[in-house]
């Protein structure tokens, strides 16, 4: 396993298990196969509704003398319906107790958009028309600030953001007593967010992909939860120079995705449930892609016209302040 090591002084596994859209015993399954084969870090969040489970197998092997707890790194986030300072410190002890953890290692912002709250079912408050209501006074630095306070209490290692554009990030950054270490976004083949890990580059923020596989079954899950559809959605594993890449290295189209990002320093976390891919996922250190081959992957950019998670799906969000896709 290789680690990229954090402006926290941590050091997180550059490659994770993705844990979205997935439900709970399929997860018990999925951490456990992943923990057997050497993956020492599981994302979550609390709108996955996943913690528990997460917190079940990780527990269970830390009992078993298997792990320890240290050996492993768990990423959790805040969530869009609680993204004011008076709430960081109410879901982050949620999230623990979900997952009988006494810390996490990351804990991210994990939309720079806030919805109000139904404190009742600690969900988002819903409008007449089924759109969340906007909570459009939330301020990101006064959150951000309430986040260091969790670094200071000891309930998380490390702290960063998701889904934040770059004026967002230096928005933080240049605000934070303790800087942003991680920034978690949509990063793949068709979008891969170029001038944005150029920006945290600088900053010494490290970049995570998610969906770096190109989420194949984003779109059934929007239309299914939503009804919302992603016109031309795409089929990133299909492409054929990827699976010409595939043949030529013997290894899987997956595969050659995620090389091509964690070759640049850009830690993944691909979900699956499936046991083959689980393992493939992490097969990643016995192969380097060539500097011409790294650059036809490259060129494949497509730039905002590549982005699968724009979040309209939930109706009306694009008038949010913070909305950051503008």
């Amino acid at each position: 396993m290789q680690y990229v090591l954090l402006s926290s002084g941590c050091e997180m596994p550059i490659v994770g298990l993705g844990t979205w859209k997935t439900e709970p015993q399929e997860i018990e399954e999925a951490v456990q196969l992943a923990l057997e084969n050497g993956y020492r870090h599981i994302d979550t969040a609390y709108n996955y509704n996943t913690e528990e489970a997460v917190g079940t197998v990780v527990n269970k092997w830390i009992k078993q003398d298997k792990l320890k707890r240290e050996d492993v790194f768990i990423t959790t986030k805040l969530p869009v319906f609680g993204n004011r300072p008076g709430d960081v410190e109410k879901y982050i002890k949620l999230s623990l107790q979900r997952l009988n953890l006494s810390y996490i290692d990351l804990y991210l912002i994990h939309m720079p958009f806030s919805f109000h709250s139904n404190d009742q079912m600690n969900a988002p408050l819903i409008n007449e028309d089924g759109s969340p209501r906007l909570d459009v006074e939330s301020d990101i630095i006064e959150t951000w600030k309430e986040m260091e306070k969790q670094v200071e209490a000891g309930l998380t290692k490390t702290i960063g953001l998701s889904n934040f554009n770059i004026d967002q990030v230096k928005r933080i950054h240049s605000n934070a007593k303790i800087k942003p270490a991680v920034l978690q976004v949509e990063l793949h083949l068709y979008l891969q967010q170029k001038k944005l890990r150029e920006a945290c580059k600088k900053l010494d923020v490290a970049v995570t992909a998610y969906a770096p596989l190109g989420s194949p079954g984003a779109n059934a899950h929007f239309m299914a939860k939503y009804n919302y559809t992603l016109e031309d959605f795409p089929d990133i594993l299909g492409l054929p120079v990827v699976n010409e890449l595939a043949e030529k290295y013997k290894k899987t189209p997956g595969q050659i995705l995620l090389k091509h990002l964690i070759q640049q320093d850009v830690s993944v976390i691909p979900k699956s449930k499936n046991p083959e891919r689980i393992q493939a996922n992490i097969e990643l250190f016995d192969f380097e892609l060539t500097n011409d081959d790294l650059e036809r992957l490259n060129e494949i950019d497509k730039e905002e016209k590549g982005r699968i998670f724009n979040f309209l799906f939930f109706k009306g969000v694009e008038k949010h302040p913070e909305y950051p896709f503008k």
